[in-house]
């Protein structure tokens, strides 16, 4: 059996902990590993429409939609929220990760 794939939601502010995401994943002292369907390299594009199509092409790869939810994740409707949508859509297993322990009215409300 392969490892999970996923796909990792998350506000610009808290690139930081993906990041530290893919430092365990790279540390072979850390048990914890996943199959990454994050786009290979930031798109360099304003076309609203053309990211969309692209983190929709990786979101369909995903078995498992990861959502790192910190203090500004609720208000990320542009992409963040529309992310969590298509993962919704396509069917994966959501796991919403809170990252400081703030109140649970800081997700979308798409994971209501």
């Amino acid at each position: 059996m392969g490892l999970p794939r996923a796909f990792v939601g998350f506000s610009s502010t808290d690139i930081h902990y993906y990041r530290l995401m893919q430092a365990w994943k790279a540390n072979k002292s850390i048990d914890f590993n996943f199959a990454s369907c994050q786009l290979q390299s930031e798109v360099n594009s304003e076309d609203e429409a053309y990211i969309k199509r692209k983190c929709r092409e990786r979101i369909n790869l995903a078995g498992k939609y990861l959502l790192l939810i910190g203090q500004d994740t609720r208000s990320k409707h542009k992409y963040v929220r529309w992310e969590a949508e298509v993962a919704i859509e396509k069917d994966c297993t959501i796991i919403g990760i809170n990252l400081d322990g703030s109140s649970p009215d800081i997700s979308p409300n798409s994971l209501k």
